[in-house]
């Protein structure tokens, strides 16, 4: 692949609060061991994806305390710091690990400021540009957990804030405590099931950064750069963030941000599940 020519700029830009950054970033789960677990098989390998982001135009790097836990951030310091003026890091707290593939919300405000200094203290910044709430705790009050984050936000710990997993109501009633720049739910061409929350983060000039986006089912049938690509023309707040452990397959994504679908394509994968319309 001729990767001169590949760049994620070519999808556009989109806003996070005062910040831009290109349409098409980086999910950094993927790089840390099995089960999300522990440290990667090939370090190097991992590091070198990581650097291969920004050299393919790659601004915006979405990561979270608990894919490791804390291996992710802890590479992409190792890789990437001091970082370029440009980059976004967005992380996130609120989930606890207790093995590969286990994951449980602890979103006490006390948890959280523990989450948020961790994560300040391994990616070596002093304020986070993007700091999302992992997951809703059922067993904390929604005031409490999004208040925590608003407070830190307040003590300049915390650029922006944003949220994951989460519907209209949740987040209309978060809006009511903080500003809310981004939101992270499961979307892809097959699974739409946030096609609600999609819609009002449109209205609302709220980005959305749909996690799992290459669930295609038959991924060799689709294509994963089609199904990029569908995402992009989906919505004009949508920021895709793919992840992988491969510089081949990094290089595959990022060449979606040129992919524009005829009319015709962009039906016959809109027809996969209910809803979605072109941006």
């Amino acid at each position: 692949m001729n990767t001169e020519r590949l760049d994620a700029g070519a999808a556009g830009t989109i806003s996070l609060g005062d910040l831009t950054v290109n349409r098409l970033g980086f999910g950094a789960m993927r790089i840390t061991g099995p089960g999300i677990w522990g440290p990667p098989k090939d370090r190097a390998n991992a590091l070198a994806v990581l650097r291969h982001t920004l050299e393919l135009g790659v601004d915006f790097i979405d990561t979270a305390d608990s894919y490791g836990p804390n291996v992710s951030e802890e590479l992409i310091a190792e890789a990437l710091y001091p970082y370029p003026e440009q980059l976004v890091i967005a992380t996130k707290g609120g989930l606890t690990r207790s093995g590969p593939n286990q994951w449980a919300p602890d979103c006490r405000p006390e948890r959280l400021r523990t989450c948020l200094e961790g994560s300040l203290q391994r990616l070596r910044l002093e304020r986070i540009d993007v700091y999302q709430l992992h997951r809703i705790d059922p067993k904390v009050s929604w005031s409490d957990q999004v208040g925590a984050l608003a407070e830190m936000q307040r003590e300049g710990k915390i650029r922006h804030v944003g949220l994951c997993n989460v519907d209209v109501a949740h987040l209309e009633k978060a809006r009511g405590i903080v500003d809310i720049v981004s939101v992270q739910n499961r979307y892809n061409v097959r699974d739409r099931e946030s096609e609600p929350v999609l819609e009002y983060c449109e209205r609302e000039n709220i980005a959305f950064l749909p996690w799992f986006p290459l669930n295609a089912g038959d991924i060799h049938r689709i294509g994963a750069q089609v199904a990029l690509a569908w995402l992009l023309q989906r919505s004009p707040m949508m920021l895709p963030i793919p992840g992988t452990q491969s510089v081949e397959h990094l290089e595959e994504n990022v060449a979606a941000a040129a992919v524009r679908l005829t009319p015709q394509r962009y039906a016959e994968l809109d027809s996969l599940a209910g809803g979605g319309k072109p941006g």
